[in-house]
């Protein structure tokens, strides 16, 4: 199988990428999009979400920013809360 794939991204003048890479790549994907943790654990195949968690939740800049923008937003210009 992973013979197969990689001519088949070698012949699409992708850059190297394994099975492994792409299945890390959609995790970390799926949850930065909001896909709830269960539903990528199940898709993953993940017998716990404790797993999945500890895999592939490792914050990338674009969730940093966004939940600092989000606490940001619950605190007004004068720094009181809500």
């Amino acid at each position: 199988m992973s013979r197969t794939f990689d001519r088949l991204v070698a012949s699409a003048g992708l850059p190297r990428l394994t099975l492994h890479g792409l299945r890390h790549s959609w995790a970390t994907l799926a949850l930065e999009a909001g896909v709830p943790l269960r539903v990528a654990s199940e898709v993953l195949g993940h017998a716990s979400t404790t797993i999945t968690a500890d895999t592939y939740s490792h914050v990338t800049a674009a969730t940093m920013d966004d939940a600092t923008d989000r606490v940001a937003a619950l605190v007004d210009r004068s720094g009181n809360f809500g």
